[in-house]
C-alpha cells in the first residue's frame, strides 16, 4: 500500500542547495525528495536508539586475528551469554591470520552496546564497527 505524499516547501541558502544537489547526484538519488526522505529515515533510526524501551537492531562487523590466544572462545562466550540478542553470525577467513565476522544483534540499545563493547574491546580485535538500524515504520 502506497502512502499518501505531502508536498512541503523549504527555504535554504543557495550554497546549501548546491551542496544538496551535488550529494543527490554523487549518491545517484533520483530526486532531492528521495535523498531527504532517506535522511529523515536515518534520523528516525538514531532516535529509536535513544529510546530505552524500544527494540533496535545492530550489525557488528569485526576483523580479528584468529591466532590471538583464546580470542575466538571469548567472542563465542560473549555471544552465548547474550544468545537471546544474537540473531546470527557469519564468519569468513580473510587470510592466514585475519577473520571477518558479522554479528546481527537485536534488543534494547543498551543491551546491544554492551555486547558490542564486550567484543570490540577484546585484545586481538583489529576493527569493530556497529551499524545501527531499527524497524521504523516510515
Amino acid at each position: 500500500m502506497e502512502k499518501e505524499l505531502v508536498r512541503i516547501s523549504i527555504s535554504i541558502p543557495k550554497d546549501l542547495a548546491d551542496f544538496l544537489d551535488d550529494l543527490v547526484i554523487k549518491n545517484k538519488y533520483s530526486s532531492r525528495s528521495e535523498f531527504i526522505r532517506d535522511m529523515i529515515r536515518e534520523f528516525a533510526v538514531e532516535e529509536s536508539w535513544n529510546k530505552p524501551k524500544e527494540e533496535v537492531i545492530g550489525v557488528l562487523t569485526i576483523i580479528y586475528d584468529h591466532h590471538k590466544r583464546e580470542l575466538s572462545q571469548k567472542m563465542i562466550d560473549i555471544q552465548h551469554n547474550h544468545y537471546i540478542n544474537i540473531l546470527c553470525s557469519t564468519h569468513i577467513h580473510l587470510d592466514h591470520h585475519n577473520c571477518l565476522e558479522v554479528i546481527i544483534i537485536k534488543g534494547k540499545a543498551d543491551e546491544i552496546l554492551n555486547v558490542v563493547n564486550s567484543i570490540s574491546g577484546l585484545n586481538g580485535v583489529k576493527f569493530a564497527k556497529l551499524t545501527k538500524t531499527a524497524n521504523i515504520k516510515l
